[in-house]
């Protein structure tokens, strides 16, 4: 009733329903980003691509930068073009193999470019280096993968997670999903309602970064 009012008086003020449509689109976009989070960002890609621009001319200047080669290949993943990714990471393997965030890197454009056992023992190699890389997103990285074929195993990889960071909600929504999955409907819903207790006792900084998960969360308890 709210939307449909605000709709209305846009409407009055701008003379132009489409206007009035795309000005409700662009205040719900702002709100969402602002208060709740879901929305990915509209500015980030933009930054994200203007940064490999430069970093590629940086590279045509100097090629064995490192440093470049590495922040490059992290940007393509974000970037999901994991086959450019794989190309500019894996030929400086064998200068990168004690960092666990250039290995997680690799292991991820392996994962996505058709090589799951390479890009599985990229990622394990990253976690023994430092399981606490990335905040343990590679565990992620490992339940998605086991997550088809091996629920179970799966599981595991979101437990250890769970241990080494207690306060993702996105790790208990990724439970969730699991155990519904298997059939295993109240185990499901603990683990969304868990998302929500965890949420409640974060402070505000994480709020932000965790709101999407809690509230996916909540949506999904709500209705199993």
């Amino acid at each position: 009733m709210a939307k449909f009012a605000l709709f209305s008086l846009l409407w009055f003020l701008l003379g132009n329903p489409f206007v009035a449509i795309i000005v409700l689109l662009i205040i719900a976009y702002v709100l969402d980003r602002r208060f709740i989070g879901i929305s990915p960002s509209l500015i980030r890609p933009i930054k994200r691509r203007q940064r490999i621009g430069k970093l590629k001319q940086e590279l045509s200047i100097s090629p064995h930068n490192l440093s470049a080669k590495q922040e490059l290949g992290h940007l393509l993943i974000e970037s999901k073009r994991y086959r450019e990714a794989r190309e500019v990471l894996e030929p400086i393997r064998d200068r990168m193999d004690q960092s666990a965030e250039y290995l997680d890197d690799l292991g991820t454009a392996y994962l996505h470019t058709g090589d799951s056992s390479l890009g599985e023992a990229a990622i394990r190699e990253a976690l023994e280096l430092n399981p606490r890389v990335k905040y343990g997103e590679p565990y992620l990285r490992l339940a998605a993968l086991y997550s088809a074929a091996d629920k179970t195993k799966a599981l595991h990889e979101l437990n250890e997670l769970k241990l080494l960071n207690s306060s993702s909600c996105e790790v208990y929504y990724r439970m969730g999903i699991l155990y519904a999955q298997m059939d295993r409907k109240t185990e499901a819903k603990a683990a969304w309602q868990e998302a929500v207790r965890v949420y409640q006792g974060l402070p505000k900084y994480l709020r932000r970064k965790e709101r999407g998960w809690m509230i996916r969360s909540r949506y999904k308890s709500m209705g199993s």
